[in-house]
């Protein structure tokens, strides 16, 4: 869970370079396309470190490693060396939930054995 004020700022003070640190070109171009980007980059950050929780490496991973694609059920890629811990520890598919009210941004992992 974050705070999407938190996020907002973020993007204000650290903008083009917050964005392409921690989130895909498509990310991006999905969270930009919004009328209120922040409420979205909010959520993506949220579901980023439930990912990283769920495969037990905590928010030790690259953040463009974890991608959050597809709607209106949000679908995960890995890549990189988060896709290879996965595979180590013998996660398969990864359930994803994301959710936000005026204030918060939520998301709940669940990784599945293969």
């Amino acid at each position: 869970m974050i705070e999407i004020e938190r996020i907002r700022r973020a993007l204000e003070r650290h903008g083009e370079s917050f964005k392409e640190r921690c989130f895909t070109a498509a990310e991006r171009t999905y969270c930009d396309s919004k009328p209120n980007p922040s409420q979205h980059y909010a959520g993506r950050f949220a579901a980023k470190e439930a990912v990283g929780k769920a495969l037990g490496s905590g928010v030790y991973f690259t953040w463009k490693e974890i991608e959050v694609r597809g709607r209106p059920k949000p679908g995960v890629y890995l890549s990189g060396r988060t896709a290879a811990w996965a595979e180590k520890v013998g996660a398969g598919s990864i359930e994803l939930s994301m959710t936000h009210s005026r204030e918060l941004a939520a998301a709940i992992a669940v990784a599945l054995s293969e």
